[in-house]
């Protein structure tokens, strides 16, 4: 952009006058709010209820009328679907400018690389894909249109306080070099009906003769009228009705589902993407080198409880090459000394340096000096005017940067689709049961022939994630 441009576009938005990807806001343009439609309008989409009241809410899609009828009595202006490609079908009716993705973690790739396609901004409740081929393509449309998009990952958490202090500390040489980062999740989340063997990190059907090994939930009849249970399968393989697949109340049904491998990635793109969010923000890391995963028997239904996954990843410009690592459902990293019980943080990182140590959860930081010449001379905290602005509201940052898209936002499709990537490689990792070799800017494995095609999955006739 030449400086005569930009001159220009600057002093426009100081008068408050944004420019959008269309050239306006909402069905006239007059007021500078956004056409906003919610997809999921129950559960996780209630929760975005507030921040979007202040735009135009213009359209809801649900695939349970009655959730949908939930949502249309906060915004009884919106048009109401239940096929959210409909929806997106008619954007140019709805003079649309963006959506809020509250939908199951199977379709959430589907929706916002169609939304992309589309031209509209994008606010993805985690995780951003539930496969490494899905997390590729939605990353790279993004960046085609990185200019004029704001897109934002659901990891809320992230504007708490502690990340900015965290990023610091690692920065300024708290722990001197940084050598590697773990996080860690302890839930064991298992369907409903099922148990789990935590001697033989197998899961079985608890009120089954012989307690078989669980698999997908079994034939319970037709679902209920209000419920459009094929549309909730989306493109994953055709399963038989279970009312166990929604046997949580709003805000964790997600916990009744996610783990098969046909809907969802399991914990990691649960809290593990709030917690490996954790350590992502201090560590400036894109995609790595190399995958290798180890956990629970396999299951061809269920993604692990138990599992841990290790990453290589290559020196940037401020450290050298790191070693990350992902833990899960009980299996945990090695405390820097037995006397600190990490097992007391459900979901936390830690960081080694050359010098010591950092634990944190999503709030605090505990910092653990090592070693003959961890004097602590060589950390210099800095002062108050130099520490990292707050975030602010986190889906507030989202609607700002819709509005004036050269604002950047902290968990944008670039930073969260590099972050679950890798923990997708990790999966992929796990189940060819061999360290990979990877190479990022193919998207391949390179010495596993046969794990390459474990990064992608299968989808059911008639469903397209370009679209």
């Amino acid at each position: 952009m030449q400086r005569r441009e930009f001159m220009k576009n600057a002093a426009l938005a100081g008068a408050g006058l944004l420019i959008a990807p269309s050239g306006t806001f909402g069905a006239n343009g007059s007021n500078n709010k956004l056409n906003i439609a919610l997809i999921g309008s129950w559960g996780r989409g209630a929760a975005h209820f507030d921040s979007i009241a202040t735009e135009n809410v213009v359209a809801l899609c649900d695939i349970n009328d009655d959730h949908l009828a939930f949502g249309a009595k906060r915004f009884p202006q919106a048009k109401t679907y239940i096929d959210w490609r409909k929806l997106l079908d008619d954007h140019k009716k709805l003079a649309l400018d963006a959506i809020v993705i509250c939908t199951a973690d199977h379709t959430h790739a589907f929706i916002a690389n169609w939304a992309l396609n589309r031209n509209l901004h994008v606010y993805c409740e985690k995780p951003l894909a539930v496969s490494v081929e899905e997390a590729r393509t939605v990353r790279a449309n993004w960046l085609t249109k990185k200019a004029k998009l704001a897109t934002q990952v659901g990891m809320q958490r992230h504007a708490i306080q502690n990340f900015n202090r965290l990023r610091e500390m690692i920065l300024d040489g708290a722990i001197g070099e940084l050598k590697s980062a773990s996080a860690w999740g302890n839930r064991q989340c298992r369907p409903d009906l099922c148990d789990y063997d935590q001697e033989k990190g197998i899961v079985y059907f608890k009120d089954v003769a012989g307690k078989p090994v669980a698999g997908y939930l079994p034939d319970a009849g037709a679902p209920p009228k209000n419920l459009h249970y094929d549309l909730w399968l989306g493109p994953s393989p055709a399963h038989p009705y279970n009312p166990g697949y929604f046997s949580r109340g709003p805000g964790a049904n997600c916990l009744s589902w996610n783990m098969f491998w046909d809907f969802g990635a399991g914990q990691i793109g649960d809290m593990g993407s709030h917690t490996m969010d954790l350590l992502w923000n201090c560590v400036d890391a894109k995609l790595p080198t190399s995958a290798e995963a180890k956990g629970d028997p396999f299951n061809a239904a269920l993604t692990p409880i138990k599992c841990e996954s290790h990453f290589e990843h290559p020196a940037n410009d401020w450290r050298g090459p790191i070693t990350v690592a992902w833990y899960q459902g009980g299996a945990m990293p090695t405390p820097p000394k037995d006397f600190i019980d990490l097992k007391k943080i459900g979901h936390g990182a830690m960081f080694k340096g050359s010098q010591g140590f950092i634990v944190a959860d999503f709030d605090n930081r505990l910092l653990f000096p090592y070693g003959k010449e961890a004097d602590m001379t060589y950390y210099k905290g800095r002062p108050k005017d130099k520490l990292l602005p707050p975030l602010g509201h986190f889906q507030q940052q989202w609607i700002d940067a819709c509005k004036n898209p050269s604002l950047k936002t902290a968990c944008d499709f670039e930073y969260s689709g590099n972050m679950i990537e890798q923990l997708l490689l990790g999966l992929v990792a796990y189940r060819a049961g061999k360290k990979l070799v990877y190479d990022g800017a193919t998207g391949k494995v390179t010495n596993c022939p046969e794990a390459n095609a474990l990064l992608g999955r299968k989808y059911r006739d008639g469903w397209v994630l370009n679209g």
